[in-house]
């Protein structure tokens, strides 16, 4: 999506002008209208400019999001959801101006039910805040999108990561939700049954709504036992075909990793200079196993005779924690790596997804495409899944560089969507790729913005991202 394409929506003036001082009054210090609370508001970590809120109000219970929605409706003021403002499609703008409402202090870890493998949470608790807490009890939250989110945050956009392969993504590992609607009211979407058929499945419906329907006042999560052995390994391979394929066969064979990331040979030669590494300059997959003792040996040697099939060096392989992040330590460092290359330029960081029979085809076209137009552009993968990112570095104060970056945007994402696949498996649309969510479910949209003017009939929660009403 072009930035000329990021427009300021209408903006309902008398309204917010009426609405700013009974916030003031109703939330006394924690309703700020300061240029720099409004800024820290409106970042985005993408090349999209920022839109500014009106104000920032911090809630910290539920009772004060239900004020908030009623005082904005009442005046038909935008609402914008903020959590930790690490999504990168412009989620948090606001394009119509508004009230952008930080979630931060709404922190509580409200209940654990070990036995169950469940928890219930408050919106701005973190993914790593929630593992620190729940580490005594043997337990962990699985979903990791690389970023310290915020669960809201995490919720909203259906975010995954590098261990979705075998946990899923946030809308499966989300059992309920309490959520405040544009009337005020706070409804409960489910409650915490493994399974249930009763009725519409309103959770799924709000996971993923990017804010658009509602504000989240509290998520119900399935854990996962912390696993008894942990193991972890790294390989390179000839071609990117063959790392591709060998991927294909182990989820074909059913052996159950648990993270494997496809690294192209630019980002591997971005990692080997940034973080003082040696690997060699190919195609090479990271790998993780989880289990037991027995079970972590078994797919570990399952996966090496994979790889050794296509061609692959010798699988490096470890269950020591020190010795496996050092294997990872490229992986782990790959976003800084590729900002590394050329300090100077913006980053742009997008993502797609295919089937993973079309994910070397993909990429393979993608990298071509890449060295066709001379981009610094290095490829992460979760390849598992056929999910993967590319780091565009670019110079953004040069309108013929934003002009060429827009461009291969426009082709990646066709390209993606040629192949039956999504413009973003991860990232959500915001503003970003609206009209990529156009191009790909075009028949679908009228269905979604019924939904969306069904529940929120005003436009108020987070208006202009997903699509345009």
């Amino acid at each position: 999506m072009a930035r000329k394409d990021v427009i300021d929506g209408p903006r309902n003036e008398e309204g917010i002008a009426s609405a700013l001082p009974i916030l003031k009054q109703r939330f006394g210090d924690r309703f700020q209208t300061g240029q720099s609370f409004r800024e820290q508001h409106s970042h985005t970590t993408t090349y999209l400019p920022s839109q500014l809120p009106d104000g920032v109000v911090f809630v910290e219970q539920t009772a004060d999001v239900q004020d908030v929605v009623r005082i904005c409706a009442d005046y038909r003021v935008p609402i914008i959801a903020f959590g930790t403002g690490s999504s990168l499609e412009g989620q948090v703008n606001a394009p119509s101006g508004g009230v952008s409402v930080d979630f931060s202090r709404m922190n509580r870890i409200l209940e654990v039910n070990a036995e169950d493998l469940d928890c219930t949470v408050e919106p701005g608790v973190t993914r790593e805040d929630l593992n620190t807490y729940l580490r005594d009890t043997g337990l962990f939250f699985p979903i990791d999108p690389g970023a310290n989110a915020s669960l809201g945050g995490m919720t909203a956009t259906r975010a995954s990561g590098t261990n979705a392969v075998r946990y899923g993504t946030m809308k499966d590992n989300v059992l309920a939700l309490t959520v405040v609607t544009a009337d005020g009211e706070e409804i409960r979407t489910a409650h915490r049954a493994r399974k249930s058929s009763a009725g519409y499945d309103l959770t799924r419906l709000f996971v993923g709504s990017e804010g658009t329907l509602g504000l989240i006042t509290s998520i119900t999560l399935r854990l996962q036992g912390i696993p008894a052995k942990i193991g972890g390994g790294v390989c390179a391979f000839p071609t990117l075909e063959a790392a591709c394929n060998a991927v294909i066969m182990t989820i074909q064979m059913g052996v159950p990793v648990a993270r494997i990331e496809l690294l192209d040979e630019m980002q591997i030669r971005a990692c080997n200079a940034y973080s003082k590494l040696s690997y060699p300059e190919r195609p090479t997959l990271f790998v993780e196993f989880h289990g037991t003792d027995e079970t972590v040996a078994l797919q570990s040697q399952q996966f090496a005779e994979i790889a050794a099939e296509f061609g692959a060096d010798p699988f490096q392989y470890t269950v020591d924690a020190q010795e496996r992040a050092q294997l990872w330590k490229a992986r782990h460092n790959a976003y800084w790596a590729s900002r590394a290359l050329a300090p100077e330029l913006a980053a742009l960081s997008t993502d797609v997804c295919v089937p993973i029979s079309r994910l070397a085809e993909c990429v393979a076209e993608t990298q071509a495409d890449i060295r066709e137009h001379g981009f610094l552009a290095p490829i992460v993968g979760h390849a598992g899944d056929g999910n993967f990112h590319v780091l565009l570095l670019f110079d953004d104060k040069d309108p013929k560089g934003v002009s060429e970056a827009e461009a291969f945007l426009e082709r990646l994402n066709g390209r993606a969507l040629a192949m039956n696949g999504t413009c973003t498996g991860e990232h959500g649309i915001g503003q970003g790729k609206i009209s990529y969510l156009t191009q790909e479910l075009a028949s679908a949209l009228p269905v979604m913005r019924s939904i969306k003017a069904s529940l929120d009939p005003h436009d108020l929660f987070n208006p202009g991202k997903i699509f345009r009403v």
